[in-house]
């Protein structure tokens, strides 16, 4: 249909193009001012020191767990429900990726499986990758004083949370260091690319270091190990303009949610939450409905994209099937999620349609909810 409506659609306009332009005009394409631009931007708009861009949002996490000095035979504990980047992450900094369970209303991390998990491994953790999953922000209150009392580092994954904000805080503000991503589909977008962003100056000269092959700030003097992480101006020029925008792409996505909440009001879909005081972003508006394959294909029948995100967790993975774990809400969940058009793009016929059908032509079925027996596993 010429007419379809897709799961995403990034908005990108004359803005973006003139300062493409002036950057190609000036032949400074890779990094160099541009990029200290953006970075210093975006880390103001996030409420922290510093930035250092990169060339995705996976180099940025791997950089932040390198630059908070995770190595060989440390373990990271994250979430088994996110994109599997989460976790190759840890990996590639040489880590060993744990999982704690989530919470089936929010899909973030479960504060209670978390301080189950740090138990039963006498407080062996080194750092915590939490993931805002979707836009909604994890509970960072519950999950600090965790953190603190087995003495863990924090890692933000906000690669789905920009704009997003916990009791008034921007996500990228609440731990040690924070990750963003700049696809195409996120809230934002440098076509590639990603960020770390800290209060520590000593994480981020580590950082800036490691994306710039172990280098110290000027000449040829390389201190460490490193690789080539470096965003090119190019992206950066895109990413200025975005991020200049992006109020406005998040406010579209919530009014847009908003929409959806009330077309679902009187359906069998379990709908997004979002606690008070946590100002969700809305990267993907996710439902968890019995028929997941079957409201797809209704879906996809009146021209409505919709999307799977995570169909399989990321222990469930072939690459991580030397993984013996337990995470049996998670594992529920990824047979009832599915996601609906949220983005900005979407204009209020596109919306309203969307509403409609969800409303009148599609069929859904109550989803099943984790039982006492799974919470206690997930808890155990």
């Amino acid at each position: 249909m010429s007419d379809d409506i897709n799961i995403a659609a990034p908005i990108l306009g004359d803005d973006e193009l003139s300062r493409i332009k002036t950057v190609v005009e000036s032949g400074m394409i890779a990094d160099g001012p541009e990029v200290r631009e953006f970075e210093s931007e975006f880390a103001d708009d996030c409420g922290v020191d510093h930035g250092v861009a990169t060339s995705n949002g996976t180099t940025a996490l791997h950089t932040a767990l390198e630059a908070i000095g995770v190595s060989d035979g440390d373990r990271v504990l994250t979430t088994p429900f996110s994109f599997v980047a989460t976790a190759n992450a840890i990996r590639f900094a040489g880590a060993e990726p744990v999982f704690a369970d989530i919470d089936p209303e929010t899909f973030n991390l479960d504060p209670a499986a978390v301080a189950a998990k740090l138990e039963s491994l006498d407080g062996d953790v080194e750092a915590m990758v939490v993931v805002h999953l979707y836009g909604l922000p994890a509970p960072m209150g519950e999950l600090r004083e965790i953190a603190d009392e087995f003495d863990v580092t924090i890692i933000e994954d906000a690669a789905q949370a920009h704009g997003a904000t916990y009791f008034g805080s921007p996500v990228g503000s609440l731990g040690e260091a924070a990750c963003f991503s700049f696809y195409p589909t996120k809230n934002m977008t440098t076509g590639e690319g990603g960020i770390v962003v800290t209060d520590d100056e000593h994480v981020a000269e580590n950082a800036a270091s490691f994306i710039n092959h172990g280098r110290e700030t000027d000449g040829y003097r390389h201190v460490s190990l490193g690789h080539n992480f470096r965003m090119t101006s190019i992206a950066a020029a895109m990413g200025r303009a975005q991020l200049e925008r992006l109020p406005g792409f998040v406010e579209r996505r919530r009014e847009n949610a908003m929409h959806l909440d009330d077309a679902l009001a009187k359906t069998n879909a379990v709908t997004p939450t979002a606690p008070d005081e946590y100002g969700h972003s809305y990267h993907q508006y996710t439902i968890r409905v019995g028929n997941r394959d079957a409201v797809a294909d209704q879906l996809d029948e009146h021209g409505i994209g919709s999307g799977v995100y995570y169909p399989r967790c990321i222990h469930d993975q072939p690459a991580y099937a030397d993984i013996d774990v337990r995470a049996p809400v998670a594992e529920l969940v990824c047979d009832q999620v599915l996601s609906l058009p949220v983005h900005p793009a979407l204009d209020d016929d596109e919306i309203e349609r969307v509403g409609t059908v969800l409303r009148e032509e599609v069929s859904i079925e109550p989803p099943s909810s984790p039982t006492k027996e799974i919470m206690e596993v997930t808890n155990d």
